[in-house]
């Protein structure tokens, strides 16, 4: 069947919608002459500007008028009469986005309720070896094949020149924030890594103007000048774009480590109460996984983690050897 007109869903989160830019790769190498074009959530839409690949981002904006914005974003998707529907996407929403967006051909997870209007079902596996990025290309691989492709982003040439400044000597990236706080790296432990790094270059903290008086704190107690805090000043593909030639990026298993495989960026994900056998784990050529030496019972404690440790003792976290950290940056560093 000829899919000239093809559209991906996936309005869940940041880390989400950059995992789920590797099937607009695979979808592109298959279907080179197809126009592509992606639904997301109001938000994330600045991840996609300028795509090569992508024809038109639709945004679903779920705050102002939730269902009212659905239903008209339904009617834009009915008009373009798509060919293909990939819905990545395990929630009502965009299953009913998807069921009633009048494609030929739509696909989705079995999970989903609407699974039932889907002319194709996959089932949706956590397995332990399988990554989110297999997980999706299962949607499409019998259109394509079954090589899952690495998520992709692609901050434009402005982006680039914007961090230029930053990137003339060597320099270390580190994202200390997270939504979920048991997914985050402890202030404490991200100011000892600080202090104990043995590197003269700049030190870039990362995040949304939301975790600046975080990383502004983690500033002032490891009283090293050569701290700059970013959160806020630059966007998410300038911070892609800043990632990319680091010496190494530090990141909690959140959306930084998403934004750093989706430019292949040198990697240390620093796992607390989550586990990489959940399948979100970095993809970069050079990426390593730090997590707690002691096999703890009550890890993992869920699959996005808490908003505090629910046995309070966050051992998860306090007790990763800062040491580990050190010796992934000389591996990145060449020492």
């Amino acid at each position: 069947m000829s899919h000239k007109q093809i559209l991906i869903v996936q309005t869940a989160f940041i880390g989400d919608v950059i995992l789920a830019s590797g099937l607009i790769e695979k979808l592109h190498q298959f279907y080179p002459e197809a126009s592509i074009d992606f639904a997301l959530r109001k938000g994330n839409e600045s991840l996609l500007q300028n795509h090569p690949k992508l024809r038109e981002v639709h945004i679903w904006d779920k705050k102002g008028g939730k269902y009212k914005n659905l239903f008209k974003l339904i009617g834009k998707i009915r008009s373009k009469k798509y060919d293909l529907v990939v819905n990545i996407q395990r929630f009502a929403n965009s299953g009913m986005l998807t069921a009633f967006s009048g494609a030929k051909v739509k696909i989705g997870f079995d999970k989903n309720p609407f699974s039932w209007a889907f002319g194709k079902k996959i089932r949706h596996r956590i397995e332990e070896g399988v990554h989110e990025i297999e997980r999706n290309n299962d949607l499409i691989k019998d259109l394509t094949d079954e090589l899952a492709q690495r998520p992709a982003l692609y901050p434009s040439d402005q982006d680039f020149m914007k961090v230029k400044a930053f990137a003339e000597t060597p320099y270390i990236c580190m994202a200390p924030a997270s939504v979920w706080f048991t997914k985050q790296y402890p202030k404490e432990k991200w100011i000892e890594l600080i202090k104990a790094l043995p590197f003269d270059g700049n030190i870039y903290l990362l995040g949304a103007p939301g975790d600046s008086d975080l990383c502004e704190e983690i500033i002032e107690k490891a009283a090293k000048p050569v701290v700059q805090n970013l959160c806020g000043k630059i966007s998410l593909l300038q911070s892609a774009a800043l990632m990319k030639t680091a010496v190494i990026s530090y990141v909690n298993d959140s959306a930084p480590m998403h934004l750093a495989s989706s430019v292949n960026a040198n990697t240390c994900a620093i796992y607390c109460s989550t586990v990489p056998e959940f399948g979100f784990g970095p993809l970069s050529d050079f990426a390593e996984v730090v997590e707690v030496s002691e096999k703890l019972d009550c890890r993992p404690c869920g699959l996005h983690g808490y908003k505090a440790c629910p046995k309070v003792h966050f051992k998860c976290g306090f007790d990763i050897n800062t040491q580990k950290l050190i010796e992934v940056f000389e591996r990145a560093n060449g020492v």
